[in-house]
């Protein structure tokens, strides 16, 4: 399964253990877009679109058309042309994730609503929640109000410091955790509310979190990694890696679990972009030899650098089976993904 998000965004898609059959590693791709109703940037929310080809090369004309797509209630930065309705989406795939954005704060359209209308067009909907900005009654009602809408795919984050954002001003709330919202979909699902009460019927949710493989030290995350495990993670979203040996590390540690993984890749697009990261992104780690290599690249040419590398990174990874799939973060350069699909001979 292969994945392409923006930075710090976690996306799988719905089913993932009907997705995987024995010996298999199906290839998903998403190609993540924005929706800026107004083309007002304080109201945006991101969208993408998932791909499912089992057991074969994905089709290069799908894929182009897939960086193409926009939703028919809005256009990305006014490339593109609207869809009408799900059926324009068949030929990629159909499944489409509306999420949360859990380090920019800047004032969005609720996910919510943009699931929603994602689903009046007939397509899938993967729902990223985060703990930040609400407490557990208003999540709770954000879960239910999901469900009623047939939505039943969530991603569960914590979210990042309010400082991070536009808006320092705010009150961030963290009334819980990304393990207690698990818990939380898991005693939703039993007929239950928090405080014990009886629902009027139940729900069902594929439900998901993310691990940092490469923080250092690894120890704290690992602690993470399996109380969300036992809170009820179904799949797990890394963080960017690209030390393959200490991902190896991590995945010997991870079989023993019973759940699906996806490695997450950023895109380099230049040598200070690296360093940047290496700098400020937690968790985050690009060795100096990729910083290199980067570097080395002659002028004008370090994106075609980057994709190289990205692509024989997701190769080695499909080829040595180290997980059940890749997420690739493009970050702003979603219109490569062809390009980073033919450097990892998969296209």
């Amino acid at each position: 399964m292969i994945v392409v998000g923006g930075l710090n965004t976690d996306i799988v898609a719905t089913g993932v253990d009907e997705l995987l059959g024995p010996g298999e590693l199906p290839l998903t791709i998403a190609i993540e877009h924005v929706l800026r109703p107004e083309m007002d940037r304080q109201r945006d929310v991101h969208v993408a679109v998932l791909i499912e080809v089992t057991g074969e090369k994905a089709p290069r004309a799908a894929l182009i058309e897939a960086a193409e797509l926009h939703a028919e209630f809005g256009q990305r930065q006014g490339r593109g042309k609207p869809r009408e309705s799900a059926a324009d989406y068949a030929d990629v795939g159909g499944q489409v994730l509306v999420e949360g954005r859990p380090l920019d704060n800047a004032v969005r359209l609720m996910q919510e609503g943009g699931a929603m209308m994602v689903k009046e067009m007939g397509g899938e909907v993967i729902l990223q929640m985060t703990c930040r900005d609400r407490n557990r009654l208003a999540l709770q009602a954000d879960l239910l109000f999901a469900s009623s809408r047939g939505i039943q795919n969530v991603l569960c984050l914590t979210g990042d410091s309010i400082i991070l954002g536009y808006h320092k001003e705010a009150k961030s709330v963290f009334d819980m955790d990304s393990s207690q919202l698990l818990k939380t979909v898991r005693t939703l699902e039993a007929g239950k509310d928090l405080g014990g009460n009886d629902l009027d019927g139940g729900v069902s949710f594929c439900a998901g979190a993310i691990v940092t493989p490469e923080a250092d030290p690894l120890e704290p995350q690992l602690i993470k990694f399996e109380k969300k495990l036992e809170a009820g993670a179904e799949f797990i979203q890394t963080q960017a890696v690209y030390d393959l040996d200490k991902f190896k590390e991590f995945m010997d540690y991870a079989r023993q679990f019973k759940v699906k993984i996806l490695a997450g890749i950023i895109l380099l697009t230049s040598a200070p972009m690296a360093r940047f990261m290496n700098k400020n992104i937690a968790g985050v780690f690009v060795p100096q030899d990729l910083i290199d290599e980067m570097a080395s690249a002659p002028k004008g040419q370090a994106l075609a650098k980057g994709i190289e590398i990205t692509g024989r990174m997701i190769r080695s990874i499909y080829e040595e089976k180290m997980c059940d799939g890749v997420h690739i973060m493009a970050i702003g350069k979603e219109d490569k993904v062809p390009e980073i699909m033919e450097a990892a001979g998969l296209l």
